[in-house]
């Protein structure tokens, strides 16, 4: 569990599922996604989560408002897939509720991350990567200090060709590049 000043980043519940799945139901926050999430998706992804907890001790974090205790949505870090073809490593990534957006909440969890990640684990690296359309994602990797690997960019594998979303962009930090 990671604990910032307004947010706790923390295993996943049982009682996360139905917030989740409302979550990746709304056509704007899956907006630079191929489409919403049903809930059997939306609870296979937790699944996931709670499996890579377990096994390394790590996820994309359940995330929560301190004060209220209102869940948010997740930010934290997960191995990087293979799929993508752009080697090992730790990846940060994020998903908040729209009614979260636009207060620093995204940078705020993500430094938590980035902390961990080089503290805790000793990554060299941490990366991120969204599709090129996705200004929102795109500054707040440079809100933490991340800087786009222009080489890097790749076509995302999952995703047809032709989408929209299928160009992707590649941020990279390195552990002596946290400020």
């Amino acid at each position: 569990m990671l604990v910032t000043d307004r947010l706790i980043l923390r295993p996943w519940r049982e009682e996360d599922r139905e917030p989740f799945a409302a979550l990746n139901a709304d056509a704007d926050v899956m907006r630079y996604f191929p489409s919403v999430q049903t809930r059997a998706q939306s609870d296979a992804t937790i699944d996931r989560q709670m499996k890579a907890q377990a096994e390394v001790g790590y996820c994309f974090w359940a995330t929560e408002k301190r004060d209220s205790g209102q869940f948010i949505g997740f930010i934290g870090i997960q191995d990087v897939p293979d799929y993508y073809g752009i080697g090992d490593g730790i990846e940060i990534g994020w998903r908040l509720a729209a009614n979260a957006w636009g207060q620093g909440l995204a940078p705020e969890g993500a430094r938590a991350c980035l902390a961990f990640a080089f503290s805790k684990l000793q990554a060299p690296e941490v990366v991120a990567f969204t599709a090129k359309v996705n200004g929102p994602s795109m500054r707040v990797m440079e809100k933490i200090g991340m800087t786009r690997d222009q080489g890097g960019d790749f076509d995302h594998p999952m995703i047809e060709e032709g989408h929209p979303i299928r160009p992707h962009v590649l941020y990279r930090i390195g552990a002596e590049d946290m400020r």
